[in-house]
């Protein structure tokens, strides 16, 4: 298998699919969290530093049309200039005549973007426009025509470069034309990128032979979204931290009563099993005795600290209280090995955010003084490293989400599979 370090770039040109997939203004577009594209620079350098040219292709949001302009990739050219040092010119488009030609003419050094790749069904691989009252034929029909549709896709952009570079871990856990079927196209002559290599080893050294003890700590709304990601970690940690409105839904499981929080009852049962499950293996499970609760959601609520087992009926619980940091800080800094997903609390809302910095300040702590391996992943974690400003802090912070949680649970994930392959 190839790699970006022993690969001879010169004179070749690399088409590279990047995760640009980044937050922009609502009102003039512009990046407001460029993590994912800095992320990227140092893959492009090496092919550019070798006598290479780059071609970058990747998603942005989930436009439900083509040539949607909020979701054009042009928002975010001046941005990668700026990271990158260098004038990027733009296709406008994947498949038309204009970016063959432009990919044709690009000389050593020279950089391509081309247009969002789903502003065309044939990425996902997925029709559109069907009407909702379509029947089953129709819409097997339609599937059949974009999947046809989608080999001359891939077929297309393959035909701009002489190498494939995946480096959206992001995008890993999805079988689509940019991200996986691209592959075949270059048997011999495909590669992870800086990013992905990191992601992968980063991930592998977590859960294949962590220091010990070995914590994660898991938040999220809901049981039912991560009752997978518990299970396996179950199978790997010594302690469980769980935290945001999933502790709600444990708490009135045992009997608590959680007020106006979020609560999932028929994840009761599924609930205690975890809390047995744990107990059988000798794995530490460890929730916040106490929440920070309010009675409005939003910065200019009131709010009080309540046992996350008697709270009053007309409030409801946001974040971890007094008692909980202190705990989850001991638990965290008694550890060797670190996985942090999902924050602890509604840190979106400054009031709410207390919790889940004190856990990012305890992970930091742990990684600088104490040699602990930190690993942060999963959209709404990495957010919050990067708001409480400790992402320098910490081992490694991760660019995928969904990804990282489907590689943690043990899943082949296209993206990888088809480089490997």
């Amino acid at each position: 298998m190839q790699t970006i370090d022993t690969y001879n770039f010169e004179g070749k040109r690399a088409i590279i699919r990047v995760d640009f997939n980044v937050p922009l203004h609502k009102e003039n577009f512009s990046v407001t969290d460029d993590t994912r594209i800095r992320a990227a620079i140092p893959t492009i350098k090496k092919v550019l530093a070798g006598g290479g040219s780059v071609i970058l292709m990747s998603h942005l949001g989930r436009p439900k049309k083509n040539n949607d302009e909020k979701y054009s990739l042009s928002h975010i050219i001046s941005t990668v200039e700026e990271r990158l040092g260098t004038k990027v010119l733009f296709a406008g488009d994947c498949m038309g005549e204009k970016a063959a030609e432009m990919a044709a003419a690009l000389k050593p050094g020279e950089v391509l973007l081309l247009e969002n790749l789903r502003f065309y069904a044939e990425e996902e691989g997925k029709p559109r426009g069907l009407a909702e009252d379509a029947t089953d034929e129709e819409k097997k029909e339609a599937k059949k025509a974009v999947k046809e549709s989608q080999k001359e896709f891939v077929k297309r952009l393959a035909s701009y470069a002489d190498c494939y570079i995946n480096d959206a871990f992001g995008t890993a856990h999805r079988a689509h034309a940019s991200t996986a079927l691209i592959a075949d196209y270059f048997p011999n002559d495909k590669m992870f990128g800086y990013v992905m290599e990191g992601e992968l080893k980063a991930i592998e050294s977590v859960m294949e032979n962590p220091a010990r003890p070995f914590v994660a700590i898991v938040g999220g709304s809901k049981v039912s979204t991560k009752i997978s990601i518990i299970e396996t970690l179950m199978e790997k940690c010594d302690k469980i931290i769980v935290g945001g409105g999933m502790t709600y839904t444990f708490s009135a499981a045992l009997g608590g009563k959680v007020g106006k929080s979020i609560c999932e009852p028929e994840m009761f049962e599924t609930a205690l099993g975890i809390l047995k499950k744990a107990e059988e293996k000798g794995i530490k499970f460890v929730m916040s005795p106490d929440a920070l609760t309010c009675d409005d959601f939003s910065n200019d609520a009131n709010t009080q600290e309540a046992s996350v087992r008697n709270i009053d009926p007309a409030w409801e619980g946001v974040d971890i209280g007094s008692e909980g940091k202190k705990l989850f800080r001991e638990e965290i800094l008694d550890c060797k090995t670190i996985l942090w997903n999902g924050p602890v609390g509604v840190f979106e809302i400054e009031k709410f955010s207390t919790g889940s910095r004190a856990v990012a300040e305890a992970i930091a702590e742990a990684t600088q003084t104490k040699g602990a391996y930190s690993l942060i992943g999963g959209g709404d974690s990495v957010a919050c490293i990067n708001k409480f400003g400790l992402a320098d802090k910490v081992s490694y912070v991760s660019t995928g989400g969904g990804a990282l949680l489907e590689f943690i649970e043990g899943k082949e994930l296209p993206g990888v599979a088809a480089i490997k392959k």
